[in-house]
């Protein structure tokens, strides 16, 4: 039996939500979504080209809104400023944008810890690089996963990204690669299955008398012309190499934010110079199998330090696979890509 603190909770709890304002009621998340939209873009067009609906439609859940808002507290939450300028959104606006978007995320986020727990969906992450990794196994599970309805979302992630969108839960499992000691063991608080290692290597367009093919020093590095990542995992050999503000030490003729934007600049020879790459890429350049017609690999030298390789394999996060069922799609992928890794299951250590 309830006691009488238990009745008076549950009468209060009763109170509150039959004592919801029925103005209130009808406002739909799919309105508090595109209020959100509008903050974040400025405009209701703006807004409407995100979300590939027409500019009226728009406006007139902004006007349902508005006219709903100044009912409840006498304040609409967004205001027209003029042709072509962003919306001004009041106070009341502000902080119903601020509702909006941590009642969106909740709801997804609980949808998605939801269709994990049950097995009904699984997110899986890799780069542009690693997909491969991914196809290697699916062929052996596509039929259970086809026969019990399981939804596999694949997402293309980049290496800067992998560990946020892990830690966020955005995706379960994730194929990259990250900067590690040559032949020591994955420094990462993850569940780590390791697939691939390789060496950085330098793809170039410079002739052998500008660049001789021997092997390429540090400090000969820093005088080479360079064209080099923003973010990402060749940046963090040049870290790890020469120290955060590397950039002020190298000199870099040209920034890259993507592998084939640098590979068709050399490619065409609208720059001259070098560009950090995997091993594999590099490989891939020679045979033909990306842009770089002419382009030339050269080894680097011994002298860097750290000595750093390229590490490649499939991430999880830390005990999550151990609190679900053996038959559960993530301990389902995790036990395909162990029987097909080239290399064994190395267990990650935590530094320090």
């Amino acid at each position: 039996m309830p006691d009488i603190a238990d009745e008076i909770d549950a009468q209060e709890l009763l109170a509150t939500l039959l004592g919801c304002p029925p103005e209130m009621l009808d406002v739909s998340l799919d309105q508090l979504r595109t209020l959100a939209v509008v903050h974040t873009t400025g405009t209701a067009q703006r807004a409407a080209r995100v979300l590939g609906r027409e500019q009226s439609s728009v406006q007139k859940q902004l006007d349902n809104l508005n006219r709903t808002a100044t009912r409840l507290v006498g304040e609409a939450l967004v205001l027209k400023q003029g042709r072509g300028k962003d919306f001004l959104f009041t106070p009341s606006g502000e902080e119903v944008v601020e509702l909006a978007i941590k009642t969106l995320a909740s709801w997804t986020d609980s949808l998605h810890r939801s269709r994990r727990r049950l097995g009904s969906t699984v997110t899986f992450g890799t780069t542009e690089f690693t997909v491969e990794f991914l196809g290697a196994v699916w062929p052996t599970l596509r039929e259970d996963f086809e026969r019990r309805d399981i939804r596999l979302n694949i997402e293309h992630v980049r290496t800067r990204d992998l560990w946020r969108k892990l830690d966020a839960k955005k995706v379960d499992m994730v194929c990259g690669s990250f900067a590690a000691q040559v032949g020591g063991p994955p420094e990462l608080d993850y569940d780590f299955l390791e697939w691939h290692r390789e060496r950085v290597a330098l793809l170039t367009n410079l002739t052998t008398r500008e660049l001789p093919d021997t092997p390429v020093t540090a400090a000969k590095l820093q005088a080479l012309p360079l064209l080099t990542p923003t973010a990402g995992l060749l940046a963090q050999f040049l870290g790890r190499w020469y120290g955060p503000d590397y950039r002020g030490k190298l000199n870099i003729i040209a920034d890259i934010d993507s592998l084939n934007y640098g590979l068709n600049l050399l490619d065409a020879e609208l720059t001259h110079g070098c560009m950090l790459t995997t091993e594999r890429v590099a490989d891939a350049v020679l045979e033909g199998r990306l842009p770089g017609r002419g382009l030339r690999k050269i080894e680097l030298a011994e002298d860097y330090a750290p000595a750093l390789e390229i590490v490649t394999g499939i991430f999880a996060r830390k005990g999550e696979r151990v609190r679900y069922a053996a038959d559960h799609p993530l301990n389902l992928l995790w036990k395909a890509f162990a029987a097909a890794s080239p290399t064994r299951s190395v267990p990650a250590t935590l530094p320090g």
